[in-house]
C-alpha cells in the first residue's frame, strides 16, 4: 500500500517549501521526497481531505500568515494568502465541521480564526490576544503554540509563555468566547496537547518542563484537572532538551512524545481508563532536533523528522506492545518540522 505524506518545514537553509513523499507499507520504506509547493516558512500544515486542500503557514516580505492551496488537479494551485506584519503563526488546525482554520501565533501571543469559503478562500474572522509571562527566560511574553479542537468541539489553546491552556466556545461564524483556563506548573511551558480517543482525558506536553501532564477533561465546563506528571527524559540528563510533538495511538493504549536535545521518542503505555501513563521505551531519532513525528493511518509505522540534521527516520510499530523498531533512516527531509499523512 502507498501512503502519501506531506512535509512542512523552515526554508532558511536547504528547503524550498512543502515536500511530498510516500510510505510503501509492503517494502516498509519512505521514498525520496520531492518539492510539491515552493513556499516560505511552511512550518506547519493542515489537510482538508474532502476538498483536497492544503493549508500552510507562510511568510513573505516581513509579513506572516496562512495560505490555502487546491491540490485536486494535476499541479497545486494557490487559492489565496492572508498576511499581517510580523512573525508567522507556529501551528494551524483545520475544522471541517465549521469550515474554519485555527492558527497559533507564538511570537505575537495570538489565537487566530479564519473562515474557509466554499472555494477555499481564507479570511480572518477573529483574534484573541494573550497577555502575560512565566518565570523562565523563554516565557518573557505570551506564546501561543497550538490550537486544536476538544472532543466536544471547543477550541483549546496552549500558551507556552503563560504556562496555561485556555478553552473557548466557538460560534458558527468562528468567533471565540472564553470558557475556562488551566494553569500548568510554573515553567512547564505547554506546547502541544492530545486527547484520548474515547476517555475524557488529555495529555499536555511541556516543552520547557520536558514532561507530560495527564489531565481529566470536564466537557460540561471545558475545564481540565491535573492527574499526574511524567518526565520525558532520563533523570541524569542535564544538557538542553525541549520536548516537541505528542501523539496517541488510535486504540488509546500508547502515548508518544519527541525530545529535541535528547533526540529521542519517549513511549508510554496508557492505563485502560486513560488516567495513568508508564514509560516503556525511549528510542533515538537518529538525528538532531526531532520537531515532529506522526503515526501512519494504520498505526503500524511512525515517521520522525529531524529539523537540524535534515533527515527522517521510519519505525515499525508493534500494535500490541507499543514498541518502536527503527527500519529506515537518513531519509532526506530538509528542515522538516511537520509530518502529515494524507
Amino acid at each position: 500500500m502507498q501512503e502519501k505524506i506531506y512535509l512542512g518545514g523552515y526554508t532558511k537553509r536547504v528547503s524550498q517549501g512543502i515536500y511530498e513523499t510516500v510510505l510503501d507499507t509492503d517494502k516498509e520504506t519512505v521514498a525520496q521526497p520531492h518539492l510539491l509547493i515552493k513556499n516560505n516558512g511552511s512550518t506547519y500544515i493542515a489537510w482538508d481531505g474532502k476538498h483536497q486542500r492544503l493549508f500552510a503557514i507562510t511568510s513573505q516580505d516581513g509579513q506572516g500568515g496562512v495560505a490555502s492551496y487546491d491540490l485536486s488537479g494535476d499541479t497545486p494551485r494557490l487559492i489565496n494568502t492572508v498576511l499581517a506584519p510580523g512573525s508567522s503563526p507556529a501551528h494551524v488546525f483545520y475544522d471541517g465541521g465549521r469550515s474554519l482554520l485555527y492558527a497559533a501565533n507564538y511570537h505575537k501571543g495570538q489565537v487566530l480564526v479564519y473562515s474557509v469559503a466554499a472555494d477555499g478562500t481564507l479570511a480572518l474572522v477573529d483574534t484573541v490576544q494573550h497577555e502575560g509571562h512565566g518565570p523562565k527566560p523563554e516565557q518573557e511574553a505570551a506564546h501561543v503554540h497550538e490550537t486544536i479542537l476538544t472532543p466536544d468541539n471547543r477550541l483549546v489553546a496552549c500558551d507556552l509563555g503563560m504556562d496555561q491552556i485556555d478553552t473557548f466556545d466557538i460560534s458558527a461564524s468562528g468567533h471565540l468566547t472564553h470558557a475556562a483556563t488551566f494553569t500548568a506548573p510554573a515553567g512547564f511551558g505547554p506546547r502541544h496537547i492530545v486527547f484520548h480517543p474515547s476517555a475524557p482525558i488529555a495529555y499536555l506536553l511541556g516543552e520547557l518542563g520536558s514532561a507530560v501532564i495527564v489531565l481529566a477533561y470536564d466537557a460540561a465546563k471545558g475545564s481540565f484537572t491535573q492527574l499526574e506528571e511524567k518526565s520525558l527524559i532520563p533523570d541524569d540528563w542535564t544538557a538542553f532538551n525541549g520536548s516537541a510533538a505528542i501523539r496517541v495511538s488510535q486504540d488509546g493504549r500508547f502515548l508518544y512524545a519527541s525530545n529535541r536535545g535528547h533526540n529521542s521518542i519517549a513511549v508510554f503505555s496508557i492505563s485502560p481508563d486513560g488516567r495513568k501513563i508508564s514509560l516503556i521505551q525511549r528510542i533515538s531519532t537518529e538525528g538532531r532536533i526531532p520537531r515532529d513525528f506522526n503515526l501512519d493511518p494504520t498505526d503500524r509505522y511512525v515517521l520522525a523528522v529531524n529539523q537540524d540534521s535534515d533527515n527522517g527516520t521510519l519505525y515499525r510499530r508493534d500494535p500490541e506492545s507499543g514498541f518502536l523498531t527503527m527500519i529506515q533512516k537518513d531519509i532526506d527531509t530538509p528542515e522538516s518540522t511537520c509530518v502529515l499523512f494524507v
